[in-house]
This record gives C-alpha cells, sequence and structure tokens, in this order.
C-alpha cells in the first residue's frame, strides 16, 4: 500500500472525473511510457480510451499507479513481486484505498476551509 510518507511527496490528486496520460505522469511521477508499459503488467490498471485511443485515467487509477509506483520504486519489488502484492491484497487493498481517498478528500476539505476562514 503506499504509505503515507511517500504519499507527501507527490501531489495532490485534484477533485476531477477524468486525467490525461500527462496529468497522471506529473501527479504519480511517473514518465508517460512507462504509465503505458504498466497498463500491460498490471491487470487492474484500465483506463478508459475514447476519440483516437486516448487514454483518461479515474481516481482510482491515479491511486493505483501511485501503489504501484511505491512498491516498484520505494518497496523495491520486482514487476512480478509488485503484480503477485497487488492480487493477493485485493480486498485489503479496497479498504485502504477507501481510507486514503477519505484522508485526501480531508486534506482538500481543510485546504477549503482555510481559504473560507480567511
Amino acid at each position: 500500500m503506499l504509505e503515507p510518507s511517500n504519499n507527501n511527496e507527490l501531489p495532490p490528486i485534484p477533485s476531477k472525473r477524468y486525467f490525461t496520460i500527462g496529468e497522471v505522469s506529473e501527479l504519480c511521477a511517473v514518465k508517460p511510457h512507462v504509465l503505458r508499459y504498466w497498463e500491460q503488467e498490471f491487470s487492474q490498471l484500465k483506463p478508459v480510451k475514447r476519440r483516437g485511443n486516448r487514454r483518461y485515467y479515474q481516481r482510482h487509477d491515479v491511486i493505483l499507479i501511485r501503489q504501484i509506483r511505491s512498491l516498484l520504486y520505494d518497496q523495491g519489488f520486482t514487476i512480478g513481486g509488485a503484480r503477485q502484492q497487488l492480487s493477493g491484497e485485493q480486498a485489503k487493498d479496497d479498504s485502504n484505498q477507501s481510507q486514503q481517498i477519505v484522508r485526501q478528500l480531508r486534506v482538500e476539505l481543510e485546504d477549503v476551509l482555510d481559504i473560507l476562514k480567511r
């Protein structure tokens, strides 16, 4: 699962429905060609494809990419090990993703509250 300390290094996920591959690349600190490769390696990663085969990622895809990035880059898993880790913890990941979304929303709401207090 994505460690909270690693999550602080990455920018917060904006509240949008769809993200382009360039936006996801910036949000997850991963190059676009790596994202396309990970789509082939991780069956859970399936962005919506529209007009001209353009990829549109949703919030849950961005969170999954951050998890994959953490497993590969921070925790030292291989692609196969990360794939096994993700599939073995799918039920646990669902609850962890929910917790991460709640934490992210809380941070965003606290920012809005700070703005309103000014």
